[in-house]
């Protein structure tokens, strides 16, 4: 082996037992979290979202060297516009912690149990998952997310963010660090995990015995990466390809409102809608008045898409133009080119509004209502760790509850003891 081989092999191995050795801190924090009370559990959100408004300058002093060093390497706006920070969205972070606080409190809720003949009683009830890895890109506001969700459900967090967001990350994981040290909590309940080697992700997801689920955030390519090479579970949060329907019985002025919000309103989250889709029973009336209405706001529309513009989460200001023949048609385009996420129909006509909602393979399904309704907090869980397009375990906006296992309880008789016949 030469000596730059073995400098690498060296490197690798102790960042390896550096992402393993807080994994393993972790779960002695997941241990002392998991019997906490409600109440200890509440205040110690409340705290953290004192903490973090205490150190608005500090966080938004590491964001501006962020956004700085952002683009100067020439990242796209909407990239900008997720790392971003202001005092507003400190502000309703701070805020998304007391809503997390306010929330029922998941653990420990039954959710079925019966005696049976023999005298057995039995009920399943809700338990933190324990050791969750998340994996994610340049949104710092998903660190603060995943804290007070994962602390709530009873929970530690391994957060491996994006070097694009890095001291940003750090100065909340500072703030949310001390407010559990106040509250005399396991401050290893949130660890940050280094960012510039992307083999960090790698250790993390292969954890295994270590961490018990991985969650990855971001674009396709991270997804990707972290579903085919984890070796723990992962609960795969999806890319948005989003469309909305114009159905031939839509109120236009209803669906001029609806697709700009779609559109328009924050082009840069995996909700706004990137395909718009129109009936070709109104094309004529309903195209022109469409693709107008998005010019003037400043969209580009692809009127003849490619494939790739089909499949594309364009994540900017700029959407697909198709026009199908009926709801019929509508439903095999959008179970062909969506990803799972969110589809709307804007419609008049509930048939076809029932059929849509019926056959539309998506983990949400709109009638007259934007996608970017789609969103943990507008659903009322406070916060969200993720909107999984998978079929297993969650689906759609991720709170509480998804951050929960089972555990089985069964209790024999006090007095005789239960034994199973041979």
């Amino acid at each position: 082996m030469t000596l730059e081989a073995a400098q690498r092999s060296e490197v690798t191995d102790n960042l390896r037992e550096q992402v393993r050795g807080a994994a393993r801190r972790s779960r002695t924090a997941a241990r002392a979290l998991g019997i906490l009370s409600t109440d200890v559990k509440n205040r110690a959100l409340r705290t953290a979202a004192d903490h973090v408004l205490m150190n608005t300058r500090a966080i938004m002093d590491a964001n501006r060297a962020d956004l700085e060093a952002a683009r100067a390497s020439g990242t796209p706006p909407a990239m900008l516009d997720r790392l971003a920070l202001d005092p507003n969205r400190i502000e309703g972070i701070a805020d998304g912690l007391r809503q997390v606080a306010g929330l029922p409190d998941p653990i420990g809720e039954v959710l079925r149990g019966r005696t049976l003949p023999n005298g057995l009683q039995l009920r399943q009830q809700r338990v933190p998952l324990g050791v969750i890895g998340i994996v994610y890109e340049g949104r710092p506001n998903v660190t603060v997310d995943a804290f007070g969700l994962t602390l709530k459900s009873g929970n530690a967090v391994l957060l491996r963010g994006s070097s694009s967001a890095e001291r940003s990350n750090a100065a909340l994981v500072t703030a949310l660090r001390a407010a559990l040290a106040t509250e005399n909590l396991e401050c290893d309940a949130v660890q940050l995990l280094p960012c510039a080697d992307r083999a960090s992700v790698t250790h993390l997801i292969q954890a295994r015995g270590l961490v018990d689920v991985v969650i990855p955030r971001g674009g396709a390519g991270l997804i990707d990466a972290v579903v085919r090479d984890a070796q723990v579970p992962t609960i795969e949060t999806g890319v948005g390809n989003c469309h909305v329907y114009v159905h031939e019985s839509a109120d236009l002025e209803m669906a001029e409102r609806i697709v700009l919000n779609a559109k328009t309103r924050r082009p840069s989250v995996c909700n706004a809608a990137e395909t718009l889709v129109v009936d070709a029973a109104i094309a004529d009336v309903a195209v022109p008045r469409l693709v107008g209405a998005l010019q003037e706001a400043g969209v580009m529309v692809h009127a003849d898409p490619s494939e790739e513009e089909l499949r594309a989460e364009f994540l900017s200001m700029e959407i697909a133009l198709v026009v199908v023949d009926g709801v019929d048609g509508a439903i095999r385009h959008i179970n062909e080119y969506g990803t799972g996420h969110t589809e709307a129909i804007v419609a008049t006509n509930l048939a076809a509004a029932q059929q849509f909602t019926e056959q539309v393979d998506a983990a949400a399904v709109m009638v007259n209502a934007s996608t970017a309704f789609t969103d943990g907090e507008q659903f009322g869980f406070g916060a969200e760790i993720g909107i999984s397009t998978q079929k297993l375990h969650a689906r759609g906006p991720m709170g509480l509850p998804e951050l929960t296992s089972t555990k089985w309880i069964v209790w024999g008789s006090p007095v005789t003891g239960h034994i199973r016949p041979a």
